[in-house]
């Protein structure tokens, strides 16, 4: 095959290229975490199909100094999580006792604020210090980002980078770098519902635009990111065209660093849709994932599985401080088909960064070592099987299902079953419609891991009954054909 000047030179650069990088010791960047190219509702990292699921920090892991975040990943890999949700700082932060959140690590003490922005020399930060220079960055923040990023990625844990979130009240906005009293660039004067605009942001978009860049080419290469646009843009004035703007500045700077030694391919980027359930409406084509907050019941996923996309739920809360709903929110949204769920624990705190802080019953929200290890029982479930090749599908449950209670499926049909079953009133047997072979069944106790009950059986096809051990609150039933 005849092979032209300018292929040859290109061969020659490539293999130059190659010989530099192993006598520096280089070697080629790992992809980042995608979805899956045979089942797009669940992702593929470092070779294996991955479900992630974490109980995580309020977000302030990198933005509040007193904050060890290493302590805090140490947790989180000894329970076997693999998910963590940081918001960058870069213009929101909150005030203490905000939410009515104790010990809230997204609320730094006065002067304990570190965040992408420069300092500047003049005095007057609304928490302490001086005022920010929206046209310099601080690479103190930087370096700490990024040693949380490899920190996590040597730990076998995902950062969900959070770019932006809106001003709920006026007293996050007193806060904001982006408010004009807070910084020295004469930006930000204008109304706190207004910054996440295309045309009345007050000067301030040129900056966003900035600080995405940033983030992208400072964390491109690492294998253990992937980005959200804006945490719940559904209130403070967040616009859609906005939104829509910020992804494709993310699809355009990756873009432009795609040719660069440290180029693994693009990192996903995620939009948070709605609290609870939405029907996702033009999705943007850089999106791949779609999070939904206190998604209980998963509904929402059903809604929008022929996005082929991830369907997360990243965000729970405001049902009590109790173990029972979280755990039951995560099982019922994982089953449901969905590829990603984060538990808000509020026992993560500085000076509890090994998660143990005992919070008041006001606090808005749950977390603590036990379920933690709950939703790593949770995981260890759904890796036992080839969740890839299976799908929710509630037909194969008839009938039998007690007035209040729910029952969900994940299905590879005739060959694998995962099912859900809460809670643990009135059950007495599940009817299954089966195909006709061998089969082991396994009852499990999603609270403690500890199995209740296997059996084996051979089906002649149709329905089969399976006598329901006694349970409280929730139980789950594996079943594989042999």
């Amino acid at each position: 095959m005849k092979t032209t000047f300018s292929a040859q030179k290109g061969r020659v650069g490539l293999i130059a290229a190659a010989m530099t990088m192993a006598v520096r010791g280089w070697a080629a960047p790992a992809p980042p975490i995608q979805l899956h190219p045979d089942n797009p509702h669940y992702f593929l990292w470092r070779g294996k199909a991955t479900v992630l699921i974490s109980s995580g920090e309020h977000y302030g892991a990198v933005l509040n100094l007193d904050f060890d975040y290493r302590k805090y990943l140490d947790t989180l890999a000894k329970d076997q999580l693999n998910l963590t949700r940081t918001f960058t700082g870069g213009a929101y932060v909150e005030p203490s006792g905000a939410f009515n959140i104790a010990r809230n690590t997204l609320a730094p003490r006065p002067g304990r604020f570190i965040c992408p922005w420069a300092r500047s020399d003049q005095p007057g930060y609304a928490n302490g210090g001086n005022k920010f220079d929206l046209a310099r960055w601080d690479g103190a923040y930087f370096q700490r980002f990024r040693d949380f990023v490899a920190q996590a990625g040597r730990r076998g844990i995902v950062v969900e980078v959070n770019l932006f979130c809106p001003f709920y009240e006026e007293s996050q906005w007193r806060l904001s770098p982006f408010n004009a009293a807070n910084n020295v660039n004469g930006l930000g004067h204008g109304a706190r519902t207004n910054v996440y605009t295309l045309d009345r942001h007050g000067g301030l978009l040129a900056v966003q635009e900035r600080l995405v860049r940033k983030f992208v080419a400072e964390l491109h290469g690492f294998d253990n990111v992937y980005y959200e646009i804006c945490n719940e843009p559904y209130f403070g004035g967040v616009t859609m065209a906005w939104q829509r703007h910020i992804a494709d500045v993310i699809a355009q700077t990756q873009r432009s660093l795609d040719s660069s030694p440290s180029a693994g391919g693009d990192q996903l980027v995620s939009q948070n849709i709605a609290n609870q359930q939405a029907k996702v409406q033009d999705p943007h084509p850089a999106v791949s994932i779609f999070n939904f907050h206190y998604a209980a019941p998963p509904d929402t996923v059903a809604l929008n599985v022929g996005l082929d996309r991830v369907i997360g739920d990243n965000e729970t809360g405001f049902r009590g401080t109790n173990n029972a709903p979280y755990r039951t929110e995560a099982w019922d949204f994982l089953l449901a088909g969905g590829g990603l769920f984060n538990n808000l624990d509020y026992s993560f705190v500085a000076g509890h960064e090994d998660g143990t802080f005992v919070y008041p019953a006001t606090q808005p929200g749950g977390g603590n070592p036990t379920l933690r290890r709950q939703l790593r029982v949770l995981r260890d479930f759904l890796h036992r099987f080839d969740f890839v090749r299976m799908k929710p599908d509630g037909s194969v449950i008839h009938g039998g299902v007690p007035q209040g209670a729910s029952a969900r499926a994940l299905v590879g049909p005739g060959k694998a079953y995962a099912l859900y079953l809460h809670p643990g009133d009135g059950w007495s047997v599940l009817n299954l419609d089966l195909p006709a072979g061998r089969y082991d069944a396994e009852w499990l106790d999603p609270r403690t891991g500890r199995r209740v009950k296997s059996e084996r059986f051979r089906h002649d096809g149709g329905v089969r009954s399976l006598a329901v051990p006694k349970f409280t609150e929730d139980a789950a039933l594996g079943i594989t054909a042999r």
